[in-house]
């Protein structure tokens, strides 16, 4: 009842209908007009829900395709590492099933040979545990099987907790330990102690209706058709579609739900009372261990667990702009997806796009989503 008469209040105040989005709203359309994408979602919300919520564009540039709307599903790509392995791993923590500084070998003992048997899943979700980036699999395995025997047997890039490297291999690590661990696969998992416990209808692996989803890639190298309500990206596809790296689906909705219960450490209103029980996920001391930068001697970190912080600025502009405040935590994804909270400001983004439709050559989204952080930063710090 408390959050309701919060909720009465801040409407009657009318603080949520004081900001003029138009300058957001033209951003987001100007990437459509350059074609950077043909169709987005963007959410924007606070610790009592939303502030802000849009569909643009159709699903694709042809003139009779469908017009989005708030119910089409996405593509999630690597943001599937947080909302749902890392959220994974982070409900075996408070479970005492796991701790973070366990060895993956103690659950995988395959992995254990070349030097990688001191690799934590601590290092895994910070992504200083020693493994290369990315292996282009499709391009020599056709089977999960095969996929899972290179990643156990691959060697080591450099000495765990020397430096970062962003990789695919420490996620899809991260979701075969939740998997031998819970000995339910990263999907039912997830569904039950996260996504059905939110609300969060519309989220999931390996979607049953593939016409509610947004196309991403016309995929003329490997699958040789256009790729629809099917993950993008290939190492997922062979590991049949779930996997700790990629393949979750969803909406900006859903994904408002997942955003809020994190802004509010962990609290949630449980769908089936109508938002009048306050129930708990995660605990607070969890919330916030996994979106705190973690600080090495070794080298500059800018990740949580799981989670990014606000980069280093370098030639390339930051994803989640340069007015976001240091004290934040958020995660793309390749399909040109992105989700980010600012906890200082108490706010939360959530951008979704097709970016690689027809074809991930194109990068336009790297100038548009800075400037749109930016701009509702802006706005809803000055209501300009």
């Amino acid at each position: 009842m408390f959050r309701r008469f919060l909720l009465i209040l801040f409407l009657v105040c009318g603080l949520a209908y004081s900001y003029d989005f138009s300058k957001v709203d033209s951003i987001v359309n100007s990437g459509i007009s350059q074609k950077y994408y043909p169709c987005a979602q963007l959410l924007i919300g606070n610790q009592f829900g939303v502030l802000y919520e849009k569909s643009y564009g159709k699903l694709t540039y042809d003139d009779n395709s469908p017009i989005l709307d708030e119910h089409y599903l996405f593509d999630l790509a690597s943001v599937t590492k947080v909302i749902a392995a890392t959220s994974a791993i982070m409900v075996l923590y408070e479970k005492g099933l796991i701790n973070l500084d366990d060895k993956v070998t103690k659950y995988i003992p395959e992995f254990d040979n070349n030097g990688k048997g001191s690799i934590s899943i601590k290092n895994l979700l910070l992504h200083n545990s020693g493994l290369k980036a990315w292996i282009p699999f499709y391009k020599y395995y056709k089977t999960k099987e095969e996929v899972l025997n290179a990643i156990y047997n691959i060697t080591l890039e450099y000495y765990p907790e020397t430096k970062f490297v962003y990789s695919d291999l420490n996620a899809i690590l991260l979701g075969l330990i939740v998997e031998k661990v819970s000995g339910k696969n990263l999907n039912d998992f997830c569904q039950e102690e996260i996504f059905k416990k939110l609300g969060m209808k519309n989220t999931g692996f390996l979607p049953e209706m593939k016409e509610n989803c947004v196309p991403t890639e016309n995929d003329n190298y490997w699958r040789n058709r256009q790729l629809q309500g099917e993950v993008h990206d290939e190492s997922a596809a062979i590991l049949g579609g779930i996997s700790g790296n990629a393949g979750l689906f969803s909406n900006a909705r859903d994904l408002n739900i997942f955003m809020e219960m994190m802004l509010n450490r962990g609290k949630y209103y449980n769908p089936n009372t109508r938002g009048l029980k306050e129930e708990r996920l995660f605990s607070e001391t969890t919330i916030d261990l996994f979106t705190q930068r973690i600080e090495y001697k070794s080298y500059y970190n800018t990740r949580t667990l799981g989670w990014d912080t606000k980069p280093e600025p370098t030639s390339y502009r930051i994803p989640c702009g340069e007015s976001i405040s240091d004290n934040c935590f958020g995660h793309t994804g390749y399909t040109g997806t992105s989700v980010w909270c600012d906890k200082d400001r108490k706010i939360y983004i959530i951008f979704l796009t097709n970016r690689v439709y027809p074809s991930r050559d194109n990068n336009g989204i790297k100038l548009i989503r800075p400037d749109l952080h930016n701009k509702i930063i802006s706005l809803l710090r000055n209501n300009n």
